[in-house]
């Protein structure tokens, strides 16, 4: 116990200070050493850090904490291979039988690069087999010089999550060997395997020279023609020849203008919300096969495209990072409600002679406008084509994203763009009666459509009027589940030179047979870039999903001919991310639990051929075995509960380092809550989460909990936010953390944080809001703060468009209710990249004008461009990118910021405790009473009756004390470490 007290005597003029303390008896003396001659009952006070159970660091105490263990997470964060591919070896002599080509980290490098291994045709069983990961290029570095990328390249790292430099991606032609893929601002191409056989030592990567003027963005190979690939820039679509190095602009929507006003067409190009709210990157597709034309057999190869024009949509101004000559940054962005991009899909193609030269382009258009054949039809979520080429399809999605339409577009629908009537109405007859577009399926839900990659289309034999496909559907039962469909591709006969005006169900085809391949309370993974691998000479369909627990995700193995039994090939207890090889006879799993760091294994299917539905996955060899944990990593513990709604929920809690029987901890909720994500699942926590494990080893019992809107557990589960977005998930939340303080001792309720980003900044917020009696802080990182300034695609899939759903809109903005914040300081703590260009600084700022409107108090830390060091969770996420080094110094605010908010211990009843001494100040004496929290509201501070300067109570009191009470007396005010300060007037 300490006593301590000191007296501050402020002169007018010098505004000078004098100390005092007390000694162990309770006798004043001067800090100079003079005695004073009143003594009386001394003003106790606990040790802090006893009664907190959480020490105090200073700034450079924090941040060198928060660097070591980001130091210490160094050795496993991307680090793990990823972007598999295999490619089978044909020599029968050789040694191995694949080589396995992935994107990794290698020892000593801090960026991406092409990577492969040698997988061996036989193993020793009693033998750990590490494969060596080997360079595919020599001496090449990746990442632009300075790390300085272009404006377009850091927006699409921005919209893909990319927190590594180097190699993010490449494409891969098979049967060529063929690699392309950007680096240093350029593009670069090599080959491995092919015709030329398999590299032995490191090769030179050849960059691909260019007349073009700023970056090439999205290069594909042409998968009927490897000679050639494509890339867009500025906003249009072009062509070019490996072996020649011939270029071809295809399309010309855009006009190079600098102005966004004045420039709002574009080609091949995906806009912002079809990136960020709908995870699809790229707005062209080639066709796999070419056609032979003409006498003299030109090759004629084609390209799928969308075309946009934003021209309704608003444009937006975001500041420019510092020290860049443009001052800000120019967007079109559709808010909630207003007008999207006006869309259209076109063919650009183009002929090529015998050498390769192009020899004629030309852009194909609908023979109807897009916009008269699918009236409906807001956004256009996937496309691609069969793999016969004889169809382009398309996923076709109304505004409030209720209705998908799986559609296909034979190519002989698209006649040449012209601007002569005339020219157009000819080409318009030329197109075939019996050409039309099939709509071959349809998914239709009261809550929302999940947008996903699962379609698989077989080959149409010659003449058959049917297509069978695989497909994931979760409007069917609420669970995404694999479904293999065969509809009848019936015409119609349509006069396309006649005006045309759609039914309801406008090329709609009957559907013969649906057979559903998975069932039951679980789900199939579909959602962010999941994928299905089907062998159609064994009828098996391998795929990812959570038939075992909803919280590891598996591999598993079903027939499409028979359904029935669905095999797991994958090893319960980790969450495994699987790719399998070509030829179904391997796979490489990513595995991890909450307690195992991140492995990556190879293992091969064996078993007799007639029943390959019950292949056992054998151990192969390793690419990568787990890391040792940080020395102060201690994994969090997974637990569930029950609501009083009878619905189960899954947490995690990071139990503080240092509990000790009988103390309580104070506590850290932290919280997304939002659709699209979960939290919790058996995977390793030690990366991502690596922070909320500081915050346990500081003494902070830390509480995650996935409640309803979370994904993973069925669109019924995840659909309880519909049009109510938080006003259903903070109840959740509270009646997890009441779970959690019965079930672990340690956990003090009345000592709790809540704090997230994006959606979870949201919430955090709306904590406060709507219980503030549970939570004592906020700490809101990039929060939403009015819906009606998000944008489309995610605001209106979730809440419907304002006009429809206004009391939803109004409930869920929480800038709309801040007169329910609680009144004293310290209690709000804001955090915002003021760069940051998808949560925009708008909504901190509205946010900050309507608290001063309402007299509130708050705090604010602004950044340049970091905005969420957390979770990434993903698919139309709000908000969630970092910068390394700014996102640190964000950290670095949180313990800070929760040592001085949550020290405090619960509040007692209002009582008198005892009088200090009366302090000698002339004529006049000051009694210091020293009385129980009764209010934390500045205008309800008492006033004791009797006492000197009773009347003035604003000068006097100061809540922010250590022990939980709150001193009350003439001109003085309770400064933290223990300390009185009493300012003299009048003397």
């Amino acid at each position: 116990m300490r006593k301590v007290k000191k007296l501050r005597l402020d002169n007018e003029n010098t505004g000078s200070w004098r100390s005092f303390s007390l000694n162990s008896e309770g006798a004043e003396r001067m800090a100079t050493g003079t005695p004073t001659s009143d003594r009386g009952d001394a003003v106790e006070m606990e040790d802090p850090a006893c009664r907190f159970q959480v020490q105090k660091h200073s700034w450079d105490g924090l941040r060198d904490i928060i660097h070591g263990s980001r130091k210490n997470s160094g050795l496993i964060v991307n680090k793990a291979p990823h972007d598999f591919q295999f490619v089978q070896k044909r020599d029968e002599s050789g040694p191995h039988s694949h080589r396995l080509y992935y994107l990794g980290m290698p020892y000593g490098s801090r960026e991406n690069s092409l990577l492969y291994s040698e997988i061996p045709k036989k193993v020793r069983k009693e033998a750990l087999l590490l494969l060596s990961w080997k360079q595919m290029l020599d001496h090449f570095q990746a990442t632009p010089h300075h790390g300085v990328y272009s404006r377009e390249e850091e927006l699409l790292r921005e919209r893909k999550r990319l927190g590594v430099f180097g190699i993010t991606s490449y494409d891969f032609h098979s049967d060529s060997g063929l690699f392309l893929f950007q680096a240093s601002n350029s593009l670069f191409h090599c080959r491995d395997g092919g015709k030329n056989g398999f590299m032995v030592s490191p090769m030179k990567p050849l960059e691909i020279k260019t007349q073009c003027s700023g970056p090439r963005m999205d290069p594909k190979i042409c998968r009927a023609d490897p000679a050639f690939f494509s890339f867009i820039n500025n906003s249009d679509l072009w062509v070019a020849n490996l072996e020649t190095g011939e270029e071809r602009r295809l399309t010309f929507c855009h006009r190079g203008l600098s102005s966004v006003l004045d420039d709002p067409k574009s080609a091949g190009v995906a806009t912002f919300v079809i990136q960020e709210e709908f995870d699809r990157f790229t707005g062209y597709w080639w066709c796999p096969t070419a056609s032979w034309e003409g006498p003299e057999g030109h090759k004629t190869l084609r390209i799928l495209y969308e075309e946009v024009d934003e021209s309704e949509v608003e444009i937006i101004h975001v500041p420019s990072p510092a020290l860049e000559e443009r001052k800000t940054d120019s967007y079109r962005y559709p808010r909630t409600g207003s007008k999207n991009p006006k869309i259209a899909l076109k063919l650009a193609e183009f002929q090529t002679d015998g050498q390769g030269k192009i020899i004629s382009t030309q852009e194909k258009e609908l023979v109807q406008p897009f916009g008269t054949l699918f009236p409906k039809v807001e956004y256009i979520a996937r496309a691609g084509w069969t793999r016969d080429g004889k169809y382009a399809w398309a996923m076709f999605l109304d505004r409030p994203q209720q209705r998908l339409q799986l559609v296909l577009l034979p190519p002989a629908l698209f006649i040449p763009t012209t601007q002569d009537e005339e020219q157009r109405a000819a080409f318009a007859r030329a197109v075939p009666r019996d050409v039309q577009p099939y709509v071959v399926y349809e998914e239709v839900t009261d809550v929302w459509i999940n947008v996903h990659d699962i379609f698989y289309p077989f080959p149409q034999s010659e003449g058959e009027d049917e297509l069978c496909f695989l497909r994931a559907n979760e409007c069917k039962t609420g669970f995404c589940h694999l479904y293999k469909v065969t509809a009848i591709l019936k015409p119609h006969g349509y006069d396309w030179t006649q005006p045309f005006s759609p039914g309801e169900d406008e090329f709609k085809c009957p559907i013969k047979e649906e057979v559903a391949l998975t069932s039951g309370e679980w789900e199939v993974l579909a959602r962010h870039g999941s994928k299905i691998w089907v062998n159609e000479e064994t009828k098996l369909v391998y795929f990812q999903g959570t038939k075992d627990t909803p919280l590891e995700h598996h591999l598993y193995v079903v027939s499409y001919e028979s359904a029935g039994e669905v095999v797991r090939l994958t090893t319960p207890g980790f969450s495994h991310s699987c790719s399998m090889s070509q030829n179904f006879d391997m796979f490489v799993s990513h595995y991890s639990s909450v307690g195992t760091p991140p492995c990556v294994h190879v293992y091969k299917l064996s078993g007799p051929d007639d029943d390959p539905l019950h292949k056992q996955p054998r151990f192969w060899a390793s690419m990568m075995e787990a890391a040792s944990c940080p020395p102060d990593y201690v994994p969090p513990e997974i637990f569930h509960f029950h609501t009083r709604a009878d619905v189960r929920l899954y947490g995690m809690i990071y139990k503080p380092h240092a509990v000790q029987p009988g103390k309580k901890h104070p506590t850290v909720l932290f919280v997304y809550g939002g659709p699209q994500v979960q939290l919790v699942n058996n995977s390793f926590k030690g990366i991502k989460y690596l922070r909320l494990n500081t915050l346990a080893s500081l003494g902070y019992a830390v509480v995650v909990i996935d409640g309803r809107g979370s994904c993973q557990r069925g669109l019924r589960f995840e659909g309880a936010l519909k049009n109510q977005m938080g006003q259903v998930e903070i109840e959740d939340q509270v009646e997890g953390l009441r779970f959690v303080a019965e079930k672990y001792g340690f956990i003090d309720l009345s000592r709790v944080a809540i704090h997230g980003w994006s959606y979870g900044g949201f919430l955090s917020l709306m904590g406060l809001i709507h219980k503030p009696q549970v939570f004592k802080v906020a700490i809101a990182g990039a929060p939403v703060t009015v819906w009606m300034a998000y944008d489309t695609g995610y605001t209106e899939r979730y809440m419907d468009v304002p006009e429809k759903n206004q009391v939803g809109y109004e409930a869920g903005s929480v800038a709309l209710h801040v007169e329910k914040l609680p009144n004293e300081p310290n209690r709000l703590l804001i955090l915002h990249g003021f760069l940051d260009e998808n949560v925009h600084f708008f909504h901190t700022n509205f946010l900050v004008s309507q608290l001063i409107r309402a007299g509130k108090p708050y705090q604010l830390q602004v950044g340049g461009c970091w905005t969420c060091p957390g979770p990434s969770p993903g698919a139309g996420r709000v908000g969630s990118r970092r910068s390394g080094r700014a996102a640190s110094h964000c950290v670095c605010h949180l313990p800070g910021h929760l040592w001085l908010t949550l020290h405090c211990p619960p509040p007692p009843a209002p009582r008198v405790l005892h009088t200090a001494p009366r302090l000698p100040c002339g004529d006049v004496h000051s009694s210091v009473i020293q009385r129980s929290h009764p209010d934390r509201s500045r205008s309800a501070l008492p006033s004791v009756p009797g006492t000197p300067g009773a009347a003035r109570p604003h000068l006097m009191a100061w809540w922010r004390e250590l022990d939980g009470t709150e001193v009350v007396v003439h001109m003085f005010r309770f400064k933290p470490r223990n300390v009185l300060w009493r300012k003299r007037t009048g003397c």
